[in-house]
């Protein structure tokens, strides 16, 4: 039980207390006060307490707010860390992209490092990692309200995934698929006259490629022939064939992703996952044969995976060579059947593994260019994509560092309007059920305008 004066920031401090485990059995409070220029924040966990003391300079209101929730949160988590004995490698940070706020201080000439490692109490590993991807952003890092990136949603996919909780639905169930094609080629259309200077485009699931050859040339088609860097996160390698490859070939797509998650067959018949390691590794090599760049996701902390499972996986995954390797740390969220089974895994194990990945893909070749982490995480870590030079993905570090605009259509696709000067960002979401988005099709294409011409 949490007990605050700041109600407001509630949510923000359960996030710190989520990631220190099962609590229900604690009891703690959260107050601060103001005494002159002075903020003091006053925590208690049954009956331990503490006090801590803060300069407290702002410029306006949003500053104010900031700063409250900063302070408010990391003097919770110096109590549980004093309490529990225990250090969380991202210390009081919660939030989904630190690069994000690394870069805030850079532009506020403040020592990003010296503010993550002694007063965000970020481990000295991660403010590390979080330098590196600052430098390896550098050639692509641009703000410029007139930069966008186009993203185009397929929801559907061959079989559901044990961990997925995005909008996927199997594509052999689904009734509407030709109307969702017709809804989502209106969307595409219109929303091209929204473009200024194109970064990039993405098309996402789902698995785009378990489409029907007819109805993924239609989407190509509505997109048309680009000059940028273009993905398609073919995803999964049974439903890659020479001929969608041929068709994005000739489309212009640049980068194809392959996505084994593991390379252990008793992994991916867990998971449901309808291919073999051997499947994969056979697609990667059909894939490569037509020129193009690949990215390959693999998921650190999946049931059943020990860390020799998990550095064999990620060992092959380095002798294909592909351009890019992302590294997921396993995510229990709602929705996810594993979560359904599962509350926590061995952080110690998965903290392992993360670090195997980091030495190794560096030692091959490859450096961190994006980062972002997510709630439910296992061992309060990250997900981090990794690139070969000069390989990096546009469209993953515009949309993680938010400097771009976000051109998005699809169900449950999220276009954002990104403003740089102000520091803003708003965001119009498309409905999350198919046959909604179909039904609402000209009311999600408003809404969209309607956000890019205020």
């Amino acid at each position: 039980m949490l007990k605050t004066n700041y109600n407001e920031f509630e949510n923000d401090l359960g996030e710190i207390l989520r990631e220190f485990g099962e609590l229900s059995n604690y009891e703690f409070s959260v107050f601060g006060n103001f005494e002159g220029d002075k903020f003091i924040v006053s925590t208690e966990i049954n009956d331990k307490k503490c006090e801590y003391n803060y300069d407290f300079i702002f410029s306006d209101e949003l500053e104010k707010k900031r700063l409250l929730k900063r302070y408010l949160k990391i003097s919770l988590y110096k109590s549980l860390t004093f309490y529990f004995e225990r250090n969380l490698p991202w210390g009081s940070l919660t939030g989904i992209r630190p690069t994000k706020l690394a870069y805030q201080y850079i532009e506020n000439n403040e020592d990003f490092e010296s503010k993550f490692l002694n007063e965000l109490l970020v481990s000295k590993d991660k403010t590390e990692i979080v330098k590196k991807i600052i430098n390896a952003q550098k050639p692509y890092y641009e703000k410029n309200d007139d930069n966008c990136d186009f993203f185009v949603g397929i929801p559907f996919c061959p079989s559901r995934c044990a961990y997925c909780s995005f909008l996927s639905n199997e594509i052999a169930k689904e009734k509407n698929i030709k109307e969702y094609i017709d809804a989502l080629i209106k969307e595409i259309e219109g929303s091209k006259k929204l473009v200024k200077n194109l970064r990039s485009v993405y098309i996402g699931g789902g698995t785009p490629v378990s489409l029907k050859t007819e109805d993924f040339l239609r989407v190509l088609d509505a997109i048309g022939k680009v000059d940028v860097e273009y993905t398609v996160e073919a995803g999964r390698p049974d439903v890659i064939t020479e001929e969608n490859l041929k068709i994005m070939k000739e489309y212009g797509v640049t980068r194809v992703c392959v996505n084994p998650q593991t390379f252990s067959d008793e992994t991916l018949q867990k998971l449901g996952r309808r291919h073999t390691a051997k499947e994969c590794k056979e697609k990667y090599a059909l894939v490569k044969s037509f020129g193009f760049d690949v990215n390959m996701d693999l998921i650190a902390g999946l049931i059943g995976e020990d860390f020799d499972t998990f550095k064999n996986s990620l060992d092959t995954a380095i002798s294909l060579n592909p351009e890019n390797i992302t590294v997921h740390t396993l995510a229990l969220k709602r929705g996810s059947r594993l979560r359904e089974s599962v509350d926590r895994l061995t952080e110690n194990e998965v903290s392992k593994m993360v670090e195997y990945a980091h030495s190794a893909l560096e030692k091959a070749g490859y450096s961190p260019y994006y980062l972002y982490r997510q709630k439910y995480m296992a061992g309060n870590l990250e997900n981090t994509g990794y690139a070969k030079k000069g390989k990096e993905c546009i469209y993953n570090i515009d949309i993680m560092e938010e400097i771009a605009q976000i051109i998005a259509s699809g169900a449950n696709a999220v276009s954002k309007q990104v403003e740089n000067a102000k520091n803003k960002i708003e965001r119009v979401g498309a409905p999350k059920d198919i046959k909604t988005y179909i039904d609402k099709i000209d009311q999600v294409l408003d809404k969209k305008f309607n956000l890019y011409n205020k």
